[in-house]
C-alpha cells in the first residue's frame, strides 16, 4: 500500500514537471516570437492587430514573462493637430529604440518590455476590449494584468512626453529605460559632404571678399537687413514664436467671423503685432527719406510738399498706434496743444531743420536734430507718441 502511494506521488510529480516544462517552453516561444517581430521594426515598436492582441495577451496565461506598453492610434485623426498623435507616436518610437539601445547587453531586460502600436481601423475590437474612447491613450499591460485591469498612462504624463513617460515605465516595471537617444540632425555622410563643399568653396569666396564683391559689401543688403530686424523687433514676432500665438481667432459669438485684434492686455494676436510694426516701419522709413533723400533735391517746393506729406503720414500712423494701444489696454497718452504762435514758430524750426540737416555735423543723425527742435518747442507732443522707435530705424539707415 505504501509502495503504491509513493508510486502515485512520483507520477504526479513527473506530470507536474512536464506541464511546467511545457508552459515554460510555450512562454519562451511567445517571447522569441515577440523578439522576432521587434527586430523587424526599425524603432522596435511592434504593430498589433486584433489577432496579435489575442495571441500575446488573451491567449497567454498569467503571469506572463513580459509587460506590454500599448500606444493606441487612429490614422484618420492625424490631421487633428490638437491631439498631437503624430508627434507622440514619434516620441513613443524614440523611447522604444532608446530602451533597446541602452539595454542591448542586457537580454533579460529586453525580454521583459515590448512596445506595441495598435491602430483603430485594424483593431476596433481591441479598442473596445481595453475600453479606449479617447485619444491620445497609452496603456501598460503588466504580467498579471488583462484588458480591463491594465493601467492607463495619465494625461499629465503624456503631456510631458517622453521624459515623464520614461519615469512612468521605470517605476512600473522596475527596469531602466536609460537616456533618450535622439538621432543626429545630420548623418556622418551629410556632414562629410558639407565640409567638402565648404573646403572647395572657400578659395573662390576668398577672391570675392578681397575684391569686395560679396553680398556683405552691398549697402542695399544691410539696409534690407536693418529694416527686417527693426520690423521683427517692434512687431512682436519673437513673442509670437515663443508663445506660438495665432495670427487671428474665430469670433466666439459668431464663428463665421475672424478676430484680428483682441481687446485686453492678456493676449496679443500675430496680426496686431504686424500691424503696429508696419506703422512704426512706415514712420521710420519716412524719417530716413526726409534726412537722406529729400535734402538732395534742388527744388524747394518739392521739398516742402514732401516734408509736409511725410510729417502728416507719420503723425497719422503714430496716432493710430496710440489709439490701438488705448483701445486694447485702456492706457491713454495725453498731450497738450500749444498756442498759435508757438505752433507757427515750431513749424518754422522744423522746416529749418529739414533744409539744413545736411550740415548738422554735431549730430549723428539728422533725425535727432528734428527731434531736438521738436522737443524744445511745443510740438513735443510727437515725442509722447512713441516717435523714438522710428528714429531708431532712421539711425540705422543713416549709419548704412
Amino acid at each position: 500500500m505504501a509502495f503504491s502511494l509513493k508510486l502515485s506521488l512520483l507520477f504526479l510529480l513527473i506530470a507536474l514537471s512536464a506541464v511546467s516544462s511545457t508552459a515554460s517552453d510555450s512562454n519562451d516561444d511567445v517571447v522569441n516570437e515577440l523578439l522576432s517581430l521587434q527586430s523587424r521594426s526599425k524603432s522596435g515598436v511592434i504593430h498589433f492587430n486584433d489577432q496579435s492582441v489575442s495571441r500575446f495577451i488573451a491567449s497567454v496565461k498569467t503571469p506572463r514573462p513580459y509587460s506590454l506598453l500599448v500606444f493606441f492610434d487612429a490614422v484618420h485623426l492625424h490631421d487633428k493637430s490638437e491631439l498631437h498623435l503624430v508627434d507622440l507616436l514619434k516620441e513613443f518610437n524614440l523611447v522604444s529604440s532608446s530602451f533597446i539601445a541602452n539595454n542591448i547587453d542586457n537580454p533579460d531586460a529586453i525580454n521583459k518590455i515590448f512596445f506595441v502600436h495598435v491602430e483603430f481601423k485594424e483593431s476596433q475590437f481591441s479598442f473596445s476590449q481595453f475600453g479606449v474612447n479617447t485619444l491620445p491613450h497609452i496603456r501598460i499591460v503588466g504580467p498579471n494584468q488583462g484588458f480591463k485591469d491594465s493601467e492607463a498612462v495619465d494625461q499629465g504624463v503624456i503631456s510631458r512626453f517622453p521624459e515623464a513617460f520614461v519615469e512612468f515605465v521605470e517605476s512600473k516595471t522596475k527596469l531602466s529605460v536609460g537616456p533618450i537617444i535622439r538621432p543626429p540632425f545630420l548623418s556622418r555622410t551629410q556632414i562629410s559632404l558639407i565640409v567638402l563643399a565648404i573646403l572647395v568653396w572657400i578659395p573662390f569666396y576668398a577672391r570675392r571678399v578681397i575684391a569686395g564683391r560679396t553680398l556683405f559689401h552691398d549697402p542695399k543688403v544691410w539696409l534690407a537687413g536693418s529694416v527686417f530686424v527693426y520690423f521683427f523687433s517692434v512687431s512682436g514676432s519673437m513673442h509670437n514664436i515663443i508663445r506660438k500665438m495665432p495670427m487671428f481667432l474665430a469670433d466666439r459669438n459668431d464663428p463665421s467671423k475672424i478676430v484680428f485684434f483682441y481687446q485686453g492686455s492678456g493676449m496679443q494676436l500675430g496680426a496686431e503685432g504686424f500691424t503696429i510694426g508696419f506703422l512704426y516701419t512706415i514712420v521710420g522709413l519716412l524719417l530716413a527719406f526726409l534726412t537722406q533723400g529729400l535734402v538732395k533735391l534742388n527744388n524747394v517746393s518739392v521739398q516742402r510738399v514732401a516734408m509736409i506729406f511725410a510729417l502728416l503720414v507719420s503723425f497719422l500712423a503714430v496716432k493710430q498706434v496710440v489709439f490701438l494701444d488705448n483701445w486694447k489696454t485702456g492706457y491713454g497718452i495725453h498731450g497738450y496743444w500749444p498756442s498759435g504762435v508757438s505752433i507757427l514758430f515750431g513749424l518754422v524750426m522744423v522746416h529749418v531743420a529739414i533744409e539744413y540737416c545736411c550740415i548738422a555735423s554735431s549730430y549723428k543723425c539728422a533725425a535727432e536734430l528734428i527731434v531736438i527742435r521738436l522737443y524744445r518747442y511745443p510740438l513735443a507732443i510727437l515725442l509722447k507718441l512713441d516717435i523714438y522707435r522710428p528714429v531708431l530705424l532712421c539711425q540705422c539707415v543713416m549709419d548704412i
